[in-house]
């Protein structure tokens, strides 16, 4: 499932990267690896703050939508 369809205070694990290559290729940089656990901290229709490898980042709808995860 999309990491959008979490709620603030869930865990997840990376399962998949979707996009295009650059797109993946950013996210990757950014710590989004399969089986990266990540924490969501807040979470608004759509647009996330989440903790990823020791960092807080925010990201848009349509980068969240790109993120599959596994709760």
């Amino acid at each position: 499932m999309p990491i959008m369809m979490t709620q603030a205070g869930d865990t997840v694990t990376v399962a998949k990267i979707t996009g295009e290559s650059s797109v993946r290729q950013r996210l990757s940089e950014l710590g989004f690896t399969e089986g990266t656990p990540v924490d969501i901290v807040q979470a608004h229709k759509g647009d996330m703050i989440v903790r990823v490898r020791n960092s807080t980042l925010a990201l848009t709808r349509e980068m969240a939508a790109k993120i599959m995860v596994n709760m």
